[in-house]
């Protein structure tokens, strides 16, 4: 029997930190270079106690958008770490101490794992992805979720319609890191809309299970969302179907779905 092929080292780890009531933290490190990371710090205390855990420092805060839940840590670490931030540009100003501004298509590089900005506008004005390629990692913040997408709260259906489809055309083995655990509610809207979809059947009784152990439900993956989440699929003809929009633009679709799940209940 031949062996298996040995399996690469991973280049950069991804820690999932809960916090507030349903965020995710994300520690990244950097195997080569042991630079550390976190991604949209909701709070100082769980980020601290997970680094004293690991014995590690922190070299970066890495903010999404300038809600609170995701930037409520930044300068209690900035503070303690000397950690730079790093924000959009189209948001700098809502970024607490920001140090420098990422705009589409730039790139902040932890040790040897570099990560891309891609700005996603619509749940906020100023928001932007940071998506790995060389590690096939994103952090899509609170525009992709699994199974589901941010609220528009600043943008349109326009602005948002256009971020999905640029985060859905990354590589399916894409890992994707969202912000928060809602993958549950979303699934049970999702089934509303594709009752016959039987990967996203097979989806939820996974997510049912780990729920149920209170594990996480992430990271998924940009192929699992194209197969599973609606507001990837407006452009597909039964989504217009199921929502009464035959024919319709993919934009006036998205938004239907959007304004379903707005007042969902489920």
């Amino acid at each position: 029997m031949t062996p298996p092929a040995p399996t690469a080292p991973r280049r950069l780890d991804v820690t999932l930190v809960p916090a507030l009531s349903d965020n995710y933290i994300h520690l990244l490190r950097c195997a080569a270079t042991a630079k550390v990371a976190v991604v949209d710090p909701a709070e100082a205390a769980p980020v601290v106690a997970a680094l004293e855990q690991q014995g590690w420092g922190l070299d970066l805060i890495i903010n999404t958008h300038h809600h609170g839940d995701h930037v409520g840590g930044n300068l209690e670490l900035k503070a303690r770490y000397g950690a730079a931030i790093v924000g959009p540009a189209a948001d700098r100003d809502r970024i607490p101490g920001i140090d420098r501004a990422v705009a589409d298509g730039e790139s902040v590089t932890l040790g040897a794992c570099p990560l891309t900005g891609i700005d996603v506008p619509g749940h906020t004005r100023g928001h932007i992805a940071f998506h790995g390629a060389e590690d096939a990692v994103l952090f899509s913040g609170d525009t992709l979720f699994s199974i589901g997408c941010g609220r528009l709260f600043e943008g349109t259906p326009d602005q948002m319609w256009n971020s999905l489809t640029r985060l859905r055309a990354l590589p399916d083995e894409t890992a994707v890191y969202c912000g928060h655990e809602y993958t549950a509610g979303n699934g049970r809207f999702a089934l509303t809309l594709e009752p016959d979809n039987a990967r996203l059947a097979a989806r939820m009784a996974e997510v049912t299970a780990l729920r149920a152990q209170d594990r996480p439900t992430l990271p998924t993956t940009i192929g699992m969302e194209r197969a599973t989440n609606p507001f990837l699929r407006a452009d597909l003809p039964a989504l217009a179907a199921a929502v009464g929009l035959d024919g319709q633009d993919p934009v006036a679709v998205f938004a239907e779905i959007r304004r379903r799940k707005d007042n969902f209940r489920g």
